[in-house]
């Protein structure tokens, strides 16, 4: 005849390790991947944002004036700085809901970035086809 022990606490730790999802550590590298796309995406957008208001400093002024573009270039900007603040909340709630087993994947990032992308997009077309190109200015090759 066997005892039976109490069941310590290392028990049940592997008890609820085994009842978890089986491919719990490959979510967890795949939560982090995303998330690295998503910081490279808001590091893209923030340099894409600079090189637009820089472009100004390679052309020749025709007006005392800033121009508009670095409204545009300050938008990218934003977006690219908000892509890694919501990037980052998004890779803790994901790996929170990993190990709980209860992640449901959201359609809402992806639509409201695509959202973003086509905007700013928008916004860059109106801009090269509304800005006056100065045939003096050393960017336009002759």
């Amino acid at each position: 005849m066997q005892l039976k022990l109490k069941p310590t606490e290392e028990d049940k730790e592997r008890k609820k390790a085994g009842r978890l999802n089986p491919s719990r550590i490959r979510d967890h590298l795949a939560n982090e991947r995303t998330y690295l796309a998503w910081m490279r995406t808001g590091i893209a957008l923030l340099g894409f944002g600079v090189v637009i208001v820089r472009l100004r400093a390679f052309q020749i002024p025709l007006v005392p004036r800033p121009g508009t573009g670095w409204k545009l270039g300050l938008v990218f900007s934003l977006v690219g700085l908000i892509t890694v603040w919501l990037s980052t909340g998004h890779y803790f709630a994901v790996r929170r809901d990993i190990e709980e087993d209860t992640y449901e994947p959201t359609d809402r990032w992806v639509l409201l970035f695509s959202l973003a992308v086509m905007i700013l997009g928008a916004g860059v077309i109106y801009f090269v086809f509304t800005t006056s190109l100065d045939p003096t200015s050393p960017i336009i090759a002759e």
